[in-house]
């Protein structure tokens, strides 16, 4: 026993600097026993990750096999009990939040993984990206960023980068300093708030933090309900569901980082990258909508209304083909928009596969539930080799029929086939001027002729390219029958410039109600699913209740616009959403009611509008009528008039209207107001969220300070919300007591807009 006690004791002096609790140790020349470390694994019960700092309490043990016995003091801020605290409230004594909505409050439970960057400076967007592709992987976990501030510059800088990147995930501010951020940026892994993990971001790659997760979410697996989730629900679908949770009050403005821009001479048209939109928005030199292209964010061919996109970035118009060549820069793909088809095709990667018909597999594409086989499809495209793309941006032609895709950063250039789809070479570095240098500079001379008064104060990442002034500004830039169009992503607008005259003028977008009502404003599932609140989260501008006998009911909605604000153009057809559910059917424009009106119940509505879903439209359905789309609904002097029709039978329903207004703030023609502290204070009532706090809101109120035009030429959407309950009574008996009488009635209801 006496000979035990002692190997035991020699062990333990060994391991002591390892084991001893609330130590940090850096590493040192002094080496550890393999031995030593495989034991202490095995009593841990644990495997080691690589590049890894395991933390208990947040005091750091890192797995190497190097060990020093100098000592720090433990930190004496918890960083992720605050981080815990945090998730309870939108704004604290030193925090608040950032793309954080009621939404996303209920993703952070405290429950799961979390995956958190912490950092005091966001240097790059490179970091971002890793975190992008681990969502994509595992999108059921829960990812968030942390950034310590202090500064207004800071703060305003952040929005900008935010946008730039398009981050999705909740950011947490903080005024407090923690030792492990002064570091430098991180990475944090933990599962229910136990046993984290750092690691270094300078030191770790993509691959180790998929490692990481996989480990952790193996762990969690046991869970049945997990294991159904995981293994049913494609990312596909669940990312555009994550996309639904972001916050941002420049969401609702008709531009959301406008980052792309290229031309069709021929045909006098012009093709917006509307990115943070997931769309291309069609347009003349005179700026009348002609079209859109993406419908949400995801990864979908088909007709211009339903393709899915993931931030669309360069594009390249091919004349002898009427096709759009462009860059779907998050779905890492090239994609082809055939312009006279109206359709959308993958061109690289060329796994992509597109769905097969029928009711049943339109049920599970919608519900998320889409065969193991597909979802494998799916994974196995997330695995990239040496020539995928990764996060390309830029996209160029050369003469030879060579499209040349650049990322953002003029890190990486691929050189594809333009017939077959295939990438040729991936070139790095230096190499991007020597091939492909020549078409570069041709579309940067364009800067030449734009007065240098105009561009906003210049960014950090302003000169990309070594030795070329704004680089960045590559794709962002176009020209079209002597005018030059340039993207302004500072101000969300389209810059419109004379090359002869050199005047500067915001380019005016109309029609546009082409572009219908936005994805994020309603939930798509609510059209099949009578269940719930629908619209959980959505602020309700008006709900009323009406007593009624069973029949049909007109319902006529005036919508009163409150006096500083005016409609850009008319209310269009296509920019309302209508739906009534329970013991109602929804009949607006329909002449003839088919069917008896005696039962329209919700059982009858499900098979309905499966039935009016799921068969294949005519192709002549596709087509925009333009002249028609400002007939239905018209701006009187007084407000805004929507007509609603239902059938009713007994029983309890809600009609449900949804429509996005364009406006813009009014110009008082007697006076010279150019309070842009007014203005900016105004756009933020009307755009931002009623649960804001102070803090959030100052942010958002700097950072529109910071545009240089008029911000009441900004256009902005404001979403309307309209809920009508029907409590409907029994049908009443004819005299013969056999027959039932149908009532017709109206009802008229007022809204006023805040």
């Amino acid at each position: 026993m006496a000979q035990r006690y002692r190997r035991v004791k020699e062990i333990s002096r060994v391991l002591a600097p390892i084991l001893q609790p609330g130590d940090c140790y850096q590493q040192s020349g002094r080496a550890l026993k393999s031995v030593a470390l495989s034991i202490m694994c095995m009593a841990s019960g644990q495997k080691p990750f690589p590049n890894a700092t395991q933390l208990r309490g947040f005091h750091v043990h890192r797995f190497s096999t190097m060990v020093d016995v100098s000592r720090e003091p433990a930190p004496k801020i918890d960083l992720l009990s605050f981080i815990k605290a945090s998730l309870n409230e939108f704004e604290g004594t030193h925090h608040y939040w950032l793309n954080q909505s009621g939404k996303c409050k209920q993703i952070f439970e405290g429950d799961g993984i979390f995956l958190v960057l912490a950092a005091r400076n966001f240097e790059s967007g490179n970091m971002f990206q890793k975190l992008k592709m681990v969502q994509k992987r595992f999108p059921h976990i829960n990812i968030m960023g942390l950034k310590v501030i202090h500064s207004s510059a800071e703060r305003v800088h952040l929005i900008q980068f935010l946008m730039t990147e398009n981050i999705t995930f909740p950011i947490l501010l903080s005024e407090r300093t923690f030792p492990q951020i002064m570091k430098g940026s991180c990475y944090i892994l933990f599962k229910n708030f136990r046993s984290p993990i750092i690691y270094h971001e300078k030191d770790v790659d993509l691959e180790i933090l998929c490692q990481a997760v996989s480990e952790l979410q193996k762990q969690q697996i046991d869970d049945s309900k997990l294991r159904k989730v995981l293994k049913f629900t494609s990312w596909k679908q669940d990312g555009v569901t994550k996309d639904q949770y972001i916050y941002s009050p420049l969401q609702n403005l008709l531009l959301y980082y406008p980052g792309c821009a290229s031309a069709d001479e021929t045909s006098n048209r012009l093709f917006f990258s509307d990115c943070n939109h997931h769309r291309i928005i069609v347009s003349d030199g005179n700026g009348e909508i002609m079209d859109c292209i993406g419908s949400s964010p995801g990864f979908e061919d088909g007709y211009f209304e339903s393709a899915k996109l993931r931030r669309p970035a360069g594009s390249y118009y091919h004349a002898s083909e009427d096709c759009l060549y462009f860059v779907d820069s998050e779905n890492h793909a090239i994609r082809k928009a055939d312009m006279g088809a109206r359709t959308v095709e993958t061109l690289f990667p060329a796994s992509v596969t597109s769905k097969g018909g029928g009711v049943w597999n339109w049920i599970m594409n919608k519900l998320g539930l889409e065969s193991s086989e597909e979802t494998n499809v799916e994974e196995r495209s997330e695995v990239f080799d040496s020539k995928s793309l990764y996060f390309p941006w830029h996209l160029l032609k050369s003469v030879d029929d060579t499209l040349y895709i650049i990322d953002r950063r003029f890190q990486t250039l691929w050189t594809m086939d333009f017939s077959s789809g295939k990438i040729n070479e991936v070139l790095e570095g230096s190499r991007i001027l020597e091939i492909c240098g020549q078409p570069i500079m041709k579309n940067l001379s364009i800067l030449d002729q734009i007065p240098c008064d105009w561009f906003p104060k210049k960014p950090d990442n302003g000169n990309l390219l070594e030795g070329i002034p704004r680089s960045d500004l590559l794709s962002s830039l176009t020209t079209l029958q002597n005018h030059i169009f340039i993207c302004d992503t500072v101000g969300q607008r389209i810059v419109k410039v004379n090359e002869e005259s050199k005047v500067c003028v915001n380019f005016q977008l109309c029609n546009l109600g082409i572009l219908g009502l936005p994805y994020w404003l309603n939930s798509p599932l609510e059209t099949y699913y009578a269940v719930g609140n629908g619209l959980l989260g959505t602020a309700i501008d008006h709900i009323q209740h009406f007593d009624f006998l069973p029949g049909k009911i007109d319902i006529q909605l005036s919508v009163n616009v409150p006096l500083d604000i005016e409609l850009v153009e008319p209310l269009q057809e296509s920019c309302i959403w209508r739906q009534a559910r329970g013991a109602a059917t929804e009949i607006s424009g329909m002449d003839d009611v088919p069917g008896s009106l005696e039962k329209v119940g919700a059982a009858q509505q499900w098979y309905d509008e499966l039935d009016y879903l799921a068969a294949p439209k005519p192709e002549s359905e596709m087509t925009v009528d333009v002249d028609n789309l400002d007939k239905k609904s018209v701006v009187e002097d007084e407000g805004v008039r929507i007509s609603c029709g239902v059938c009713t039978s007994p029983g309890t329903s809600e009609v449900i209207v949804y429509a996005v207004l364009y406006c813009k703030l009014r110009r008082d023609p007697n006076s010279n107001d150019g309070n842009r502290v007014k203005h900016a204070a105004r756009i933020l009532d009307i755009l931002s969220s009623k649960r804001s706090g102070k803090r959030e809101r100052e942010l958002w109120n700097e950072y529109l300070l910071q545009y240089k035009g008029d911000l009441r030429d900004l256009v902005f959407m404001k979403p309307l919300h309209i809920r009508i309950r029907l409590n409907t009574l029994d049908h009443p008996k004819a005299e013969n007591g056999r027959d039932i009488i149908l009532t017709d009635s109206s009802i008229k209801v007022n809204v006023l807009l805040n």
